[in-house]
């Protein structure tokens, strides 16, 4: 469904500024179908591919096909397979949810008898369907999420694009689209891309793309992803992490990674972590703060992966202690 060959593009820089490759030579393929989370840390080039993909901005180099059709030689074809979710809202918040619908049908072609035959099917997954004329901005940010997520629909997309989609929700009102946008994307058998910098949201995708600088790092399965890291890992607090980290390395004879005040032992199979953390405690208990054996997690993964935490994508690679020789 998605197809992207050498993808590049460089903003030009400016007198004070020099030019900067947000996407660098990023291959990526989306089979028909699936649903796939791109993320990364903030200033990965999640949002430079989203305005490529959605035909708003032209790559520098590369190619991208939407549905067998060249995004931009045949960009009607590639366009009619499209559903969009912004990050920014696309509502009118002055209008009420019926309206909102009715201008997008509207724009799109669509008559009063399609819409009227497809609003059920476009509201049914929603809590919608009784406020169909309060205006938007009566509703909450939840709310007024289903009602950008409701207006793609009515076109029956084949693929649907969400930029950020939860941002400014709130934990529940994040878990109910999300759970509501899995369902559809099944009963459907849309494809799905969706970017998103919280990991958690890419727990429950068919695969995961993690981006950073611009570039694909991994693609694959959360679960083969979290394999990478190991079935445990043991994770260990400490009040003088600077001596702990080369003392845990030595004591341990494994490789110890640091990051901030966390000491971080991965590759662990089922049951290795028990053993570690009793030798940790046998042998550095007063300088310990706490220690914890736990299954890692797509942040984890992205930690393994660029030495760095999600936050500083731009700080230091994380340091770690090699076993002595």
């Amino acid at each position: 469904m998605i197809t992207l060959q050498g993808l590049t593009h460089v903003y030009p820089g400016h007198r004070k500024t020099p030019p900067h490759a947000a996407v660098r030579d990023l291959s990526l393929h989306v089979p028909a179908g699936e649903f796939c989370v791109l993320t990364g840390p903030n200033g990965s080039g999640k949002s430079t591919l989203f305005r490529i993909l959605c035909g708003t901005l032209t790559p520098s180099a590369g190619r991208v096909e939407i549905a067998g059709a060249d995004l931009f030689r045949q960009p009607d074809a590639a366009r009619r397979a499209l559903g969009v979710v912004f990050q920014s809202p696309a509502v009118d918040k002055q209008l009420s949810v019926r309206e909102n619908l009715r201008l997008h049908a509207t724009l799109y072609g669509l008559g009063r008898g399609t819409l009227a035959a497809r609003l059920g099917e476009a509201l049914e997954w929603s809590d919608l369907e009784g406020r169909l004329d309060q205006r938007v901005d009566t509703l909450s940010g939840g709310l007024a999420r289903q009602v950008e997520l409701a207006k793609c629909l009515l076109t029956r997309p084949r693929l649907l694009l969400l930029d950020e989609p939860t941002t400014g929700l709130d934990p529940a009102s994040r878990m109910r689209f999300l759970k509501a946008l899995h369902t559809l994307q099944r009963q459907r058998d849309m494809t799905v891309l969706m970017t998103s910098h919280i990991f958690a949201e890419a727990e429950a995708a068919d695969r995961v793309a993690v981006m950073m600088g611009g570039h694909l790092l991994a693609l694959d399965s959360p679960g083969a992803l979290r394999d990478r890291v190991g079935r445990e890992m043991l994770v260990v607090e400490a009040e003088a992490p600077d001596h702990l980290h080369a003392a845990l390395a030595e004591s341990l004879g494994r490789v110890v990674t640091r990051h901030g005040d966390e000491l971080r032992l991965e590759g662990l199979g089922r049951g290795d972590g028990l053993a570690l953390l009793e030798q940790v405690l046998a042998e550095h208990r007063d300088a310990v703060r706490s220690v914890a054996i736990r299954r890692p997690d797509l942040e984890d993964v992205f930690v393994h992966i660029t030495g760095r935490d999600p936050g500083d994508a731009a700080g230091p690679a994380a340091e770690a202690a090699e076993v002595p020789s």
